[in-house]
């Protein structure tokens, strides 16, 4: 699995849902893979849920929210669309995920969970705590021995 950081400049995380939404139309663009938003909190989720709304009128990204338990099925109950939002890691997921928490996405798979990412996007803003954050995300992942790759945006 590859994870990339995503270092954002002062001007970038000024409009940090805003960058999401670009991020996460670039990978659909790039992609044929679901793709999943891991927000913090339900704060943040309805956050993004606005933000991909409304974002930009010519470049609409089809999204729902998960709101039920950590072992919701992705497909279940569901409708279909490329990208779903949640505060939790689906059981089935299968996919790419854009992480906005402060945890690596590997702590939000469970020892039932049958999820396979194929690629994990990191976000981090260039504060002292998120900062901090992202080193113990890149430390734990780089221990995995995932691939991993940052880019200064």
């Amino acid at each position: 699995m590859k994870i990339s950081f995503y270092i954002l400049s002062e001007s970038k995380a000024q409009d940090f849902l805003g960058f999401t939404c670009q991020l996460t139309q670039t990978a659909l663009n790039k992609s044929e893979q679901s793709l999943l938003i891991l927000a913090a909190d339900d704060a943040q989720m309805t956050e993004l849920d606005d933000a991909l709304w409304s974002e930009d009128p010519l470049s609409f990204i089809p999204h729902h929210c998960l709101l039920d338990s950590v072992t919701e099925k992705a497909d279940a109950h569901t409708p279909l669309t490329p990208v779903m939002l949640s505060t939790h890691m689906p059981a089935d997921f299968d996919g790419i995920v854009i992480n906005t928490t402060s945890r690596p996405v590997t702590e939000f798979i469970n020892a039932n969970s049958s999820a396979k990412l194929f690629r994990v996007l990191e976000i981090i803003k260039p504060d002292e705590v998120s900062m901090a954050e992202g080193r113990h995300k890149y430390k734990s992942y780089q221990q995995a021995g995932y691939e991993l790759a940052h880019f200064k945006v």
